[in-house]
């Protein structure tokens, strides 16, 4: 599966971005390196790249700075994954709410974070290979939304909304599943799934994150909406 993947490494540390190259490319990943936040954002422009390996703290540009760029802007839906020697949760929730899909913390154990590369690589050609094939796309239609599940697109009102990998699988398996109440665990279980490392901050930010989208007011929801103590639940008309 890793054979003509590249990975793009963005990390100023030496020691590290060749720990992290050797490692990958033993597992047969292409890596390139960027050793300034600065160059990314052209570097991306240019080349096309499987799986983006983002450190926090950079010269030139931060990974937060760089994340939002490459989401907002350059409208990646490519898997970002957050290496970070900070280990707060205030860092990996705002990491996370700006569109990166997963986090390691250094010190890290280089097989997990192959681990890691391999696994969101999977989950993301799992959801994008369904555009490939030619069929009629099957709607799932709530309240103002579609959601067109073979093509990977969201409409409310009609209008396209961006929503990175996790985002989109997360309201997916909602969407299939409406008016059922499910536990931050059941949903970390069901979109992250596998041997994953990970902690419920990471289900909060992106329901967060896919409220700001269709929801009218977020502070407010009436579609994803929270019941407390038991988790979230995707109301649809019945």
């Amino acid at each position: 599966m890793a054979e003509g993947k590249r990975i793009l490494i963005v990390e100023d540390d030496a020691d590290i971005s060749m720990i992290e190259e050797a490692y990958l490319q033993a597992s047969g990943f292409t890596t390139v390196v960027a050793e300034d936040g600065g160059s990314v954002t052209e570097l991306l422009q240019k080349e096309k790249f499987d799986l983006i390996l983002l450190d926090l703290m950079l010269p030139g540009k931060s990974g937060y700075v760089l994340c939002k760029e490459i989401r907002e802007n350059l409208k990646l839906t490519i898997p970002v994954l957050m290496v970070t020697a900070r280990t707060e949760s205030v860092d990996k929730i705002r990491g996370l709410g700006l569109g990166a899909d997963d986090y390691i913390a250094k010190p890290f154990d280089p097989a997990e974070l192959v681990a890691r590369v391999h696994a969101n690589i999977r989950q993301y050609e799992r959801l994008a290979g369904a555009a490939t094939e030619e069929k009629k796309p099957e709607e799932i239609r709530i309240g103002s939304l579609t959601i067109l599940p073979e093509s990977w697109k969201v409409y409310k009102d009609g209008k396209e909304l961006r929503l990175p990998n996790r985002e989109f699988e997360l309201l997916l398996f909602l969407a299939k599943h409406p008016n059922i109440v499910f536990s931050k665990e059941q949903l970390f279980e069901a979109v992250w799934g596998y041997e994953y490392m990970g902690d419920n901050a990471t289900v909060m930010v992106h329901i967060n994150r896919i409220r700001e989208k269709i929801e009218e007011d977020s502070k407010n929801p009436k579609l994803l909406e929270t019941v407390w103590g038991a988790g979230y639940r995707l109301n649809a008309p019945v």
